[in-house]
């Protein structure tokens, strides 16, 4: 007879399971709850703070859109971390492809390679005010600089990345298509860059949650143009007086559903992409 094999739950790695979803519910459950009362019920008790609204309504919302001026705020928003996107995965995988496939047997390469990704352990408060200093000479004192800041920002992590990636993809491809007379950029845009895919939509994710919640590059650099992302924007509920949290989390919720969308519609590819690229 077969006898049924119990299987023990491994109640440490289960304790750590539920405690690592109760922090990522619990704020969005408040975030959820609180942008849809009404100031009148927000008192200074806690059960105050948690109980549900006492009617569904979507006003904060609205309120929150016009005080942001939400679609302009979006729209900048949208510009800047696609452009970013696009040019960081052209740019940097480039990089990636000539810097990871030279590196081991070049000296040059792979001083290029350690010193680009040096760049991840500089703090941005060291950088702050000479660039806002450049840009303002160079005139791009705009989004256009905001772009090209995020672009360089992001280049040590997606280079980490892309590197790292192409370990796990044969020289053979390459060799062969040289062998057909494919010349490197041939080579490189119609077969390497397509089975990077899933790397490049763990780039796209990464840098776009960089980009869409970053608030002191705009801040800093666009400054007096009168350009707002929605970071920038949802800065307006916050005074030296107080917090309108209503509206503050209203809007925050709004600021999330477009990354949101488009980290499920990539989430199959970032899995892949994180699996098969993990630096070895």
């Amino acid at each position: 007879m077969n006898k049924k094999v119990k299987e023990k739950v491994n109640w440490p790695v289960t304790i750590l399971l539920i405690a690592g979803l109760v922090t990522i519910v619990f704020p969005l459950y408040m975030t959820i709850v609180i942008a849809l009362k009404q100031p009148s019920e927000m008192t200074n008790s806690i059960s105050g703070i948690l109980s549900l609204p006492k009617s569904f309504s979507l006003s904060n919302f609205a309120e929150a859109m016009r005080v942001t001026d939400f679609w302009h705020s979006l729209f900048n928003s949208v510009l800047i971390t696609g452009i970013t996107v696009v040019i960081s995965i052209v740019i940097h995988s480039m990089i990636g492809y000539a810097v990871g496939r030279n590196k081991a047997k070049s000296k040059f390469y792979n001083f290029v390679y350690l010193y680009i990704v040096s760049g991840m352990f500089v703090p941005f408060a060291i950088l702050m005010m000479p660039l806002v200093k450049q840009t303002a000479q160079m005139g791009i004192a705009n989004i256009v600089g905001v772009i090209v800041c995020y672009v360089v920002f992001y280049m040590p992590m997606n280079l980490l990345l892309y590197s790292g990636y192409l370990t796990n993809i044969p020289m053979a491809l390459e060799e062969a298509a040289r062998v057909d007379g494919a010349s490197t950029w041939r080579t490189y845009w119609s077969i390497i860059f397509p089975i990077m895919k899933p790397m490049h939509a763990t780039v796209a994710v990464l840098t776009a949650l960089g980009t869409w919640n970053d608030v002191m590059t705009p801040l800093v650099i666009m400054s007096g143009s009168g350009m707002n992302t929605l970071p920038l924007a949802q800065m307006t509920f916050q005074t030296q007086f107080g917090t309108n949290y209503n509206l503050a989390f209203a809007s925050y919720l709004l600021a999330l559903l477009p990354i949101l969308i488009f980290y499920i519609f990539c989430q199959k590819q970032i899995l892949n992409g994180v699996v098969n690229g993990a630096v070895k």
